[in-house]
């Protein structure tokens, strides 16, 4: 009997991903929150927003719930915030 051995690993791909730069201020600036769908993440987007808006002067924040934890915000979600959003911060929970 001949037995064959399979591999299931892959050979890891690079990707270089290009950030926006970070503003040096939050102040007045309007944030975009994504609730990943896990257990109390919009407990914690909830709380993250009132920190930056009471310590760093954000002037008003934009949340909004993905399908699943695994999938990316859908298109609508994205074009929300690209019009309304000046920073986006995305939440765990879980």
């Amino acid at each position: 009997m001949t037995v064959q051995i399979l591999d299931p690993t892959t050979e890891v791909s690079g990707r270089r991903i290009a950030y926006v730069p970070r503003p040096k201020s939050l102040h007045g600036l309007r944030v975009g929150l994504i609730d990943n769908t896990k257990h109390n993440s919009d407990q914690l987007l909830m709380r993250i927003a009132g920190i930056l808006e009471k310590e760093h002067g954000t002037k008003s924040h934009v949340i909004r719930r993905k399908k699943s934890s695994g999938a990316a915000p859908h298109a609508e979600i994205i074009e929300e915030y690209k019009a309304n959003c000046d920073v986006i911060v995305a939440g765990v929970g879980d």
